[in-house]
C-alpha cells in the first residue's frame, strides 16, 4: 500500500510539473531578433518608425529595432554595406546608386513615401525659383536626401548650379539646415515639414512643396542587402509587416495624441505640439501599398547618370526585390 502511494504521488507529481511546462506562462519567452536599423534623415518622414517601436509591432513578430540616426545617408549605406546595420531607411541618392554600381548588393524591399516631401524654405527676398541664381543653398550631405530632393527641385525648375551660379553648402540634418537660414548662413534649403512650420512661423517664405511638384521620385524607402534577405527572410517579413500596421496606425485619427508623441520623441522636440504640423505630414505622406517606386528610381538615375557611366548602366528594376510586398498584399495586410 505505500508503494503504492508512493508511485500515485510520483505520477501527480509528473503530472503537474507537465501541466505547469506546458502553460504558456510557464515558458520563457522566445528571444527577441536584435535588428540594427539606420537613417541619415531627421523629420516627420522617418515617424513611422517612432510609431512601430512605441506601439510594439516590431516586438509583435519577435524584432527588437534599434533605430539609429546618423550623420547622413551615405554613412548609413556604408554601415549597411559592412553589415554592422541590417536595414537602411532612405531615399534613393548618389550614395545609394553609388554603392550599387560599385558591386552593392542593397536593394528596395518596400517604398514607404514615394515622391518628393517637405517645403524648400527661403528668406525673404526669394519670391520665385529664378531669385534662387547666385544664391547658396544648404544640404545634409553631398548625394544624400536632401541634395537630391534639391537637385531634383531645380532641374523641375530649369535650373542648374554650375551655370546659374547656385552654390550648395553641406550644412547639417533639417534641424541645422533651418537655423542656418534663420542666422542668413544659407538662402535657402528643403526642409521636413515640422521644421518648415517653425520657419514659416518666424516669416520665413516657403517657395513650394515639393510633394506637389509633379516630380517622379522613390522617396523613403527600405533598403536591405540580398545576402541578408536569403539568411534572414523572416527578420525582413516582420520589419515591413510591423511598418504597414504602424502606416495604417498613424492614418487613423484617432491615435493622433500616440503618433504626435512618437513624433516629437523621435525628433527630439520640447513640447509633443510641436510635432502638430509634421504629424498632419504624416497622416498624407506614406502610402498603404508599400511598393517600391521604379519610375521614380529611373529618375534619379537618369539625373546622376548623366555625369557617371557606371550610374547610368544601373537598371532600375534590378534595385528592387518586391518579393514581401507582395506576399503582404496577398495576406489582405493593405
Amino acid at each position: 500500500m505505500a508503494d503504492l502511494r508512493i508511485q500515485l504521488s510520483g505520477l501527480l507529481g509528473l503530472l503537474f510539473l507537465l501541466l505547469v511546462m506546458g502553460h504558456p506562462g510557464a515558458q520563457a519567452a522566445a528571444p527577441l531578433t536584435r535588428v540594427l536599423m539606420t537613417t541619415g534623415a531627421f523629420s516627420e518622414r522617418e515617424g513611422v518608425v517612432f510609431v512601430a517601436q512605441d506601439q510594439g509591432f516590431f516586438r509583435k513578430y519577435g524584432l527588437d529595432v534599434r533605430f539609429v540616426h546618423v550623420r547622413s545617408g551615405p554613412v548609413g549605406m556604408t554601415a549597411l554595406a559592412a553589415g554592422e546595420s541590417q536595414f537602411h531607411v532612405g531615399s534613393v541618392t548618389g550614395a545609394t546608386l553609388g554603392a550599387i554600381a560599385e558591386g552593392s548588393d542593397a536593394v528596395f524591399v518596400a517604398g514607404l513615401i514615394n515622391k518628393l516631401t517637405g517645403t524648400f524654405m527661403v528668406n525673404t527676398k526669394i519670391k520665385s525659383p529664378v531669385d534662387l541664381k547666385g544664391k547658396a543653398l544648404g544640404v545634409s550631405s553631398m548625394s544624400g536626401g536632401s541634395w537630391i530632393f534639391t537637385m531634383l527641385a531645380l532641374d523641375h525648375w530649369g535650373l542648374e548650379p554650375k551655370r546659374d551660379g547656385i552654390t550648395i553648402r553641406v550644412v547639417g540634418n533639417d534641424s541645422v539646415r533651418a537655423q542656418a537660414i534663420a542666422s542668413e548662413v544659407i538662402d535657402g534649403a528643403q526642409l521636413g515639414y515640422t521644421f518648415s512650420a517653425v520657419l514659416q512661423n518666424k516669416g520665413y517664405r516657403p517657395l513650394a512643396d515639393l510633394a506637389q511638384l509633379p516630380i517622379p521620385y522613390q522617396g523613403t524607402g527600405v533598403l536591405v542587402r540580398r545576402s541578408f534577405i536569403a539568411a534572414s527572410p523572416d527578420t525582413v517579413e516582420g520589419v515591413l509587416k510591423g511598418l504597414v500596421e504602424a502606416i495604417g496606425f498613424t492614418q487613423d485619427p484617432g491615435n493622433k495624441p500616440l503618433v504626435m508623441k512618437s513624433l516629437a520623441r523621435g525628433l527630439r522636440l520640447p513640447k509633443v505640439e510641436d510635432a502638430a504640423e509634421g504629424y498632419q505630414s504624416m497622416t498624407n505622406l506614406y502610402e498603404r501599398r508599400i511598393y517600391p517606386n521604379i519610375e521614380g528610381l529611373r529618375n534619379v538615375i537618369r539625373l546622376l547618370g548623366a555625369g557617371n557611366e557606371k550610374i547610368r548602366r544601373i537598371k532600375a528594376e534590378e534595385m528592387v526585390d518586391d518579393r514581401f510586398v507582395r506576399k503582404l498584399e496577398k495576406e489582405g495586410r493593405f
